[in-house]
Order: structure tokens, then sequence, then C-alpha cells
């Protein structure tokens, strides 16, 4: 995990925790991430966290802890599973979450307990895409809609729009709004948002989770109920736990429905980017599984 620091986060030491964490944290929140080499989603938590404590200015530190080597911080933290990210405020923790978490949901976490800056109003999408980070579609959709007032090509606009509309359930119109965006400038982006509208309208003919999740509980082996469960995690961008779902369905019954535990692999694995951690994890799993 050796790359630049950003301004607002940082290492920490058994040395340095109480001075860089738990005394800081009276001044603003310190959200502690705990993370490890061999750790694949760290390596995904890590550069949306960083981004986080970005975009709250100063409001927000993040400090990283490497458990392989700070064994005495974990041992004091009591930390059993990684990723594990806690929320340090007035000296205690106060919130935090384990294992990788979408960004809406750890901005969600935080929204309690830290103000976040208003963002420039000279940047309409900048606030746009802070509004959207927040969950706050409709707000952000106004936003979206002045900037393409002003330019209906703009395809960085589209794509939020689309976007917004998507997870308010408008699946049709942000289809249409998505097919609307002509330029390759956001390709990679584009894309991400086609995938999660065709996850969105598959997951909502589907029983819900805790129903899903209640089947596979009594009969480990339904087959149906682990793929729709993992096309439900899909659509709520809980990518890890849908892989390893997918990943098992495909080991016990490769045939299911046509082979389509591989195809959706692949899907997801374009979704996410050849780059992306869990894509280099499950692809070689998948490989092995395959020969």
């Amino acid at each position: 995990m050796n790359q630049p620091t950003p301004a607002y986060s940082f290492d920490v030491t058994s040395a340095d925790f109480d001075k860089q964490v738990v005394q800081a944290s009276f001044d603003q929140p310190v959200l502690v991430d705990f993370w490890a080499e061999w750790c694949a989603p760290c390596k995904v938590m890590l550069p949306i966290l960083e981004q986080i404590a970005e975009d709250y200015q100063g409001e927000l530190l993040l400090a990283k802890v490497n458990c392989d080597v700070e064994q005495d911080i974990v041992g004091r933290i009591g930390i059993q599973t990684l990723p594990t990210v806690v929320l340090f405020k007035d000296g205690k923790v106060v919130d935090g979450f384990q294992e990788a978490q979408p960004e809406s949901a750890i901005r969600a976490m935080l929204a309690p307990h830290v103000v976040m800056p208003e963002p420039a109003a000279e940047d309409p999408m900048v606030q746009a895409e802070a509004l959207f980070a927040e969950s706050r579609f409709a707000d952000a959709e106004a936003v979206l809609k002045n900037i393409l007032t002003e330019d209906n090509t703009n395809a960085k606009a589209l794509i939020f729009y689309g976007r917004c509309l998507a997870e308010r359930g408008e699946l049709a119109e942000a289809q249409a709004v998505l097919d609307a965006v002509k330029s390759d400038e956001h390709k990679a982006e584009l894309a991400g948002a086609k995938a999660q509208v065709t996850f969105l309208r598959q997951a909502a003919d589907l029983p819900d989770v805790a129903d899903l999740k209640a089947r596979i509980a009594q009969n480990p082996q339904d087959d149906e109920a682990a793929y729709q469960l993992a096309i439900q995690q899909l659509a709520r961008q809980q990518y890890e736990a849908a892989l390893d779902g997918l990943l098992k369905l495909f080991t016990r019954n490769r045939s299911y429905n046509e082979g389509i535990p591989h195809k959706t692999l692949l899907q997801v694995f374009d979704l996410l980017g050849n780059d992306h951690p869990l894509v280099t994890t499950y692809r070689r799993k998948l490989f092995a599984a395959l020969y």
C-alpha cells in the first residue's frame, strides 16, 4: 500500500497512536483504517477512505494502521477481522464497520459525527457528486438538471443523472439517459452505470435479501436462492459478497441455468475493471476452479 499520502491521512504506530488518534480526536474525528498487505479488500477500501478524508477538508482525519506490524494496537482495540474501520471522537470509539463497504454506506456512517464542508458554489458538478454520495438523489438531480440545461451533452452530468434515476427505481428512464451519452471521455463510468442498472432491474423482481438468506440457511444447496442473492448484492454494490457467492455456486454447479454463474462473474469483472483488486483475486480463484 505504498503510495503518496494525501493531505488528511497518515500512518500511525504504537508510539504515536495516542497522540495522533486518541488526543487528536478531541479536535476533529479520526477514522482509523486497520489493514494488511495480504488483505485485498483493504486495498479496495483505502482510496475510498482517502477520498472521503480529502472531501472533509480537515474536518475528518484518516489514520492507517498496518496490522502486520502494529500488533500492540490490534490487541488494544480488539481487531479480529480485516478490513476494520473505526471512528474515534472525543477520545473514544463512536462508530465503525468490518469488511469492505460501499462509499455511500461509509459516508452515511460518518454523517452524524462529522460536518461535511459545503461544496464549492462555483462548481455545481462537485456539489452534485457530494449530494449523490450522501444519497440525496433528488437534490443531486436538481443540480444536474441545471447543468444539463446549459449543456445537454455533458457526459459526466448525464451519467450521474442516470445513476440518480436508477437509485430511485426509475430504471427505464435511467437507461434512456445513459444511452444518450455519446462521448468516450467517461467510458468506464458509463459502463459501470449501465451494469448497475442491469443488476437493479434484475433484482427488482427477486425476493428480498432476508428471504433468500433464510432459504439458503435451510438448504445450502439452493442454487436459485444463491444466484438471486448474488444479484441482490450486486444491485447494492456489495461486490465481494456477490463474487464470493457466485464463485461458490459455480464451483458447486457450474452448469446451473446454462452456466450463468460464470457469465455473471465475467460481467462483474468487466464492471469493476481489470485493475480492481477484487477482480485480480476472484479471477485467480475462478481459474483455479476451472482447472
